[in-house]
């Protein structure tokens, strides 16, 4: 048997190449890739540093959703600061490549029992379809991680931050910090090497007409978070 017949499988090199949405050649993409990381030169070390980056760095706004090639690039979330839960898997996925780790984005329908009033009101609907999350090829093995919501609105919303080691799966908490019901996943929807636009754009028309609206009222998702759960009973979890 050859050496190379030993090594790693191989990834398909769609996983590793910039795409429209995936815009790892972009330079304020590399730019933020090489900060994140530093001198670091393990890929599993790289991974970690860079998912805290963009879980941390960029704040998680559900009203921040453009359904446009520009709002959905991984620049484009640099640039404005915020996204949504596809728009930084998609960040997550860029940096990665931009540092040699192939990444693949996954797409998968969930149920949140925390979002707001107000949200919910504008979605109609407790499901979160077309969730996003990243899946990163480390060690030999595709492991997923969702870089969503960052550390402060966690605090606000009483949501255990979901922590990434490299190594398993980061992708929900079935309860929050006060012990009630968090997220759950009801369908998934599949990997992928770039955004499927079209699909992704149809789900979003279809499922949410009234938060998809041209002229939206927009809203302070993290203000909303803190007023609500401040006036909830809280318990000691388990």
């Amino acid at each position: 048997m050859a050496a190379s017949d030993l090594s790693e499988p191989a990834v398909d090199p769609a996983y590793l190449a910039a795409t429209p949405f995936i815009d790892s050649d972009h330079a304020a993409v590399r730019a933020l890739a090489r900060e994140a990381v530093g001198d670091e030169t393990d890929p599993k070390a790289k991974a970690i540093r860079l998912y805290y980056t963009v879980r941390d760095r960029f704040l998680y706004d559900p009203y921040s959703v453009e359904v446009s090639h520009d709002g959905m690039r991984a620049s484009g979330v640099i640039e404005r600061g915020k996204g949504f839960c596809v728009n930084k898997a998609i960040l997550l996925a860029a940096v990665a490549r931009a540092e040699g780790i192939p990444s693949r984005l996954g797409l998968a329908d969930v149920k949140n029992h925390l979002a707001t009033e107000r949200l919910r009101a504008q979605m109609g609907t407790d499901i979160f379809y077309y969730h996003g999350y990243t899946e990163l090829f480390i060690d030999g093995k595709w492991v997923k991680a969702t870089p969503a919501f960052n550390l402060a609105l966690c605090e606000k919303f009483r949501v255990l931050p979901l922590d990434f080691d490299g190594e398993t799966d980061s992708v929900f908490h079935p309860f929050d910090a006060d012990n009630r019901r968090h997220m759950e996943y009801v369908a998934d929807r599949g990997s992928f090497a770039d955004l499927p636009f079209a699909e992704w754009r149809d789900a979003m028309l279809t499922h949410y007409p009234d938060l998809m609206k041209e002229e939206r009222s927009g809203g302070d998702f993290a203000a909303e978070a803190a007023a609500e759960n401040n006036n909830k009973p809280q318990t000691k979890s388990a």
